[in-house]
């Protein structure tokens, strides 16, 4: 997954290029082969191999995986000079590296091409991918035709975003101008918007040359699939709204009922932000994005009721047939109240004045606003039937919406103090609990003590639980990251496999201590090996400080040599709060049991600092006396 199947990263100077072009060949037309290669290893030793090529189908006959096998042939092709040939002949060094290794001239017969076939049919079974989105990790790019696109590609995503902030500078702009009936004669908002919809124009001939996820999860690079699938589902929208209607608007002989009627086409473009959903769904578990984004959608929300608002005033303030004002009209109060009432100009035979249209839009939104969050102060208030109509269907709206997002943020909220709750909650518990049970106030200090240093070091995550979650390999990953001071520390775990540290780190358990915690009494069974990674620990016989252990000290007991379990010879009690990790002797026995080679150097490099079966049998820079 993290390098190319060609094997370009091992090409060196004596590689052979025709059979690099092979190679390349059989994966662009996906076909079976098999070349004989010289590689390089990462110290320039060159090695050659003997390597076979079987793509992968599944039940629809498209290859969704590639199969390749390496076999060394080293020997074969360029026979080694050791001390016990020198002086041979070349002949004679290659026929004794054909005796031994007759096995690997076996192996490297080519199967037929019906048994390849049918492998690949088995195998297309099994490898089948049922996914229907692109995982998110680190992978090799497919191979696709120089004219095509990878949709997750770093340029790709970067004009995905591009796109969406424009597609918001459109679902801003495209309302105010329709409904506010705003002649573009201005060019600097005349050429931005050009841009905007030259942009949006790249963008359609760029979705038909890019890449997408098929039904079996497969990265589609087949450019005819491509344009098929632009062309059912997102093209008439793309084109209808990239099409240079601010262009038609700036000339002054069009009728701007049909400019505006072409203009508003534009807010088909919103329909583009179901395709950039998914980016989204990557911030929603933070609580401050989800936030920022119900704001963002009740504004915009505000913004269109807005703009209608303003669009039914507009129509209803003047009628057109008697050419008289309309005084009931919203639009006629609002005028009078700020001083900028409508006259009739009897020369041209129209009516002028009138707020201006900043003035308009702050007002509509004021009363939308208010509306929308069910204060609505009455200042603005609708007045003819169609503008009570229009309140009443938006304060329906707007009580679902205000429902909707406030009851959201409510949940946010909820969320982010979802652990100082719960931890609120156990400590309430807990104190009930000594309560209940009289328990004494010393212990019931160090209780509280132990838990709130525990759960201030957690978080209040519960790592079982999360390890459970996991798969076995990736739970063994995670136990070699969390005791990795204990392995990287110790030079008894150095010689170990990483099959055996793995083994050896999901036995780990991580414990962490109060000051005052005992870990061990004296004349308990000593049944865990301990590694002190932080904090400091003292070691009692006889109500004596006998030693004082602190980080990279060992105690517990040699289970590895005894047959039996110890008694503790002393007490071991922590001074300051400390993380141990400790592993049980059971689990240990069988690591050592299966790992035979690893036993015999753990048992001769680990030291124990504090050997508990053994009065007085401690680590002398750890003694005290």
């Amino acid at each position: 997954m993290q390098k190319s199947s060609t094997c370009s990263f091992m090409y060196g100077e004596l590689t052979d290029k025709k059979t690099i072009e092979k190679v390349r060949q059989t994966f662009d037309n996906y076909e079976s082969n098999c070349f004989e290669v010289l590689l390089y290893k990462k110290n320039r030793t060159p090695v050659w191999f003997y390597m076979q090529i079987a793509p992968i189908r599944n039940e629809h006959e498209k290859v969704v995986l590639f199969l390749c096998t390496f076999k060394d042939i080293t020997l074969f092709k360029q026979p080694i000079e050791d001390d016990s040939t020198k002086g041979w002949t070349k002949f004679a060094r290659l026929t004794r590296a054909l005796t031994n290794s007759r096995s690997v001239l076996q192996q490297l017969t080519p199967m037929n091409k019906t048994e390849v076939v049918h492998k690949h049919s088995r195998l297309a079974e099994v490898l089948q991918l049922g996914s229907d989105i692109l995982p998110q990790y680190k992978q090799e790019a497919p191979k696709t035709p120089p004219h095509i696109i990878l949709h997750y590609c770093a340029f790709k995503t970067t004009w995905d975003w591009v796109i969406l902030i424009l597609t918001f500078y459109t679902a801003i702009m495209v309302p105010y101008n329709v409904s506010f009936k705003t002649k573009q004669n201005n060019i600097a908002w005349l050429v931005l918007d050009s841009v905007v919809d030259v942009i949006f124009l790249v963008d359609i001939v760029l979705n038909f040359h890019t890449t997408f996820v098929g039904p079996g999860g497969e990265v589609i690079s087949d450019p005819k699939l491509i344009r098929m699938n632009y062309l059912k589902t997102w093209f008439v929208i793309d084109l209808l709204s990239c099409l240079p209607y601010d262009i038609i608007n700036a000339f002054e002989n069009v009728d701007e009922g049909i400019s505006s009627l072409f203009s508003s086409l534009k807010v088909v473009r919103l329909l583009r932000l179901g395709r950039v959903a998914r980016k989204l769904d990557h911030y929603l578990e933070y609580g401050a994005a989800v936030l920022v984004l119900l704001v963002c959608v009740f504004g915009l929300v505000a913004h269109w009721l807005a703009c209608i608002w303003y669009s039914i005033g507009d129509y209803e303030v003047i009628d057109e047939v008697t050419n008289t004002i309309q005084i009931d009209s919203w639009l006629y109060q609002l005028a009078l109240s700020i001083g900028t009432p409508y006259r009739y100009n009897t020369s041209a035979g129209i009516w002028e004045g009138g707020p201006s249209k900043d003035s308009l839009y702050v007002s509509s939104l004021y009363f939308t606003m208010t509306s929308l969050t069910t204060i609505g102060f009455g200042n603005i208030a609708p007045t003819t039937d169609v503008e009570k109509m229009f309140s009443v269907a938006m304060m329906m709206v707007g009580s679902l919406l205000y429902a909707t997002i406030f009851g959201n943020v409510t949940t946010i909220f909820q969320q982010m103090y979802a652990n100082t709750n719960r931890y609120h909650e156990m400590l309430n518990n807990v104190r009930d609990f000594l309560k209940l049970y009289q328990v004494p106030k010393g212990l019931s200090e160090r209780v509280m003590d132990y838990i709130v240093s525990t759960w201030s070091m957690s978080k209040g995550i519960d790592t079982e639980k999360v390890l459970s979650i996991c798969p076995k390999d990736m739970r063994a990953d995670i136990c070699v990251h969390l005791n990795r001071k204990v392995f990287n520390e110790h030079p008894a775990f150095r010689l170990a496999s990483d099959g055996c540290l793995r083994a050896l780190a999901v036995e780990f358990q991580t414990i962490h201590c109060a000051p005052g915690d005992l870990i061990y009494h004296a004349g308990e069974s000593v049944d865990a090996l301990c590694f002190v990674v932080s904090g400091s620990l003292e070691v009692i016989q006889d109500d004596e400080v006998v030693a004082i252990l602190g980080k990279g000290d060992v105690f517990g007991d040699i289970f590895w040599k005894e047959t039996t379990l110890a008694h503790a010879c002393a007490n071991v009690r922590a001074l300051t709060y400390c993380d141990l990790h400790i592993i049980k002797r059971e689990a240990l026995l069988k690591v050592l049991d299966f790992y035979t080679a690893f036993a015999n150097s753990f048992s001769r490099n680990l030291t124990l600092t504090c050997n508990l079966r053994k009065r007085g049998c401690f680590s002398m820079a750890n003694v005290l006396g």
